[in-house]
């Protein structure tokens, strides 16, 4: 059996790795070892037990108020010793995470194969998302096995000089996530979002936390959200609010008082999906809901001024607005107010996956190996 180690440390992470670690757990050629970093504590841990993922080691390196060179360092060393000790065949990070870089690095410099689910997506803007693209270009030089989700995230490796033997084009694995989670029936702990479902009312559902959005741009978003409120009093605004102390302190003032807007903690990923699947519109800066919620078919409105999953956008069911005040009004509105703007945007287009994407990331694993042979890519035309 050849020994796998899932490295992941975030919600989005875990995510996107787990349908990867319940198909290796069902495999009888491979054995987990699944080792989380812990950056993202209550959010990890929740979307561990909804997927019932026990990690087998948990390197626990959150602080408060912690830094990207310190998460680096804090993942790197506590690696260090654990890959000597366990050996493992090959390491597998997801994304763009500075822990998934440090994974990759203490991987790399330990002599194990380095297996990136996810790989591929380029904004070609090295600080937007600040350090995402630093981090997947980086992460890229020191991989064995690219796992590209589309075509397009193909084409950037190419490009960039890898040879495409070394790249199978899964699908995304957040769609095989999304497509078991959808089919639980997940009640909401909190029963202002239970009586929301009740209402019958049109609900927008606001997720932000970019780094480079924090500050004034993230100000502005909540001045935006604020008028949105009045102008739209029948209205729900659902804002699940980041842990992150910068993003409350930016976008919760503009909001207090207001009857129509909800703030909720993060909510566990299967409460989330239900939210996300009852909204009329998402308005976020989030990569993950940026896959997924087209795959619900609803429209989604991003506050960056580029992303690296263009494939939506191309669709129409994804539209770049920035994080200008009057700009986040203006298109919300149109989408409220436009009926013909808002079905050429909820067509339910799915761009990123058919709920394969982790067959696809075994049999390619086992091509790695020589011991089996990949599957055909994936293609929206499949």
């Amino acid at each position: 059996m050849k020994k796998i180690m899932p490295i992941y440390g975030t919600r989005p992470e875990a995510i996107k790795m787990a349908p990867i670690i319940k198909a290796l757990q069902e495999a009888d050629d491979f054995q987990p070892v699944v080792t989380v970093t812990g950056q993202h504590r209550e959010m990890l841990d929740q979307v561990n037990e909804l997927f019932q993922i026990t990690p087998d080691y948990d390197l626990n390196i959150i602080q408060p108020r912690q830094t990207l060179n310190g998460v680096l360092t804090r993942t790197v060393n506590g690696l260090d010793e654990l890959l000597v000790k366990e050996k493992p065949d090959a390491v597998i990070v997801q994304g763009d995470t500075t822990a998934a870089l440090g994974g990759a690095i203490a991987a790399f410099y330990a002599g194990i194969s380095v297996i990136h689910v996810e790989a591929g997506l380029r904004s070609f803007n090295l600080f937007s998302p600040f350090p995402e693209e630093a981090n997947r270009k980086m992460i890229s030089q020191v991989t064995s096995l690219h796992l590209a989700p589309t075509v397009g995230s193909k084409a950037n490796l190419t490009r960039e000089g890898v040879d495409s033997k070394d790249i199978a084009v899964t699908g995304n694995t957040v769609i095989d996530a999304l497509l078991d989670v959808a089919q639980q029936d997940v009640p909401f702990a909190d029963k202002a979002l239970e009586e929301a479902a009740a209402s019958g009312r049109d609900i927008h559902l606001v997720t932000t936390h970019r780094r480079e959005n924090q500050g004034s741009a993230m100000e502005g978003v909540g001045r935006a959200l604020a008028r949105l409120a009045e102008r739209y009093p029948n209205t729900l605004i659902v804002l699940p609010a980041h842990r992150n102390p910068v993003v409350r302190e930016a976008i919760l003032p503009s909001l207090e008082g207001h009857e129509n807007v909800i703030v909720t903690e993060p909510l566990p990923y299967g409460e989330f999906t239900r939210l996300m699947n009852l909204s009329k519109v998402v308005l976020t800066d989030s990569g993950g809901v940026q896959e997924e919620a087209p795959s619900l078919g609803k429209p989604v409105l991003v506050m960056r001024e580029n992303t690296e999953r263009p494939e939506a956008v191309e669709a129409g069911t994804v539209r770049l607005i920035g994080t200008d005040e009057e700009r986040v009004v203006q298109e919300v509105s149109e989408l409220f107010d436009d009926a013909a703007a808002y079905e050429s945007m909820s067509n339910a287009v799915n761009p990123y996956g058919d709920g394969q994407a982790a067959s696809r990331t075994l049999a390619a694993m086992r091509e790695l190996f020589g011991t089996g042979s990949r599957m055909p890519d994936f293609s929206t035309g499949n």
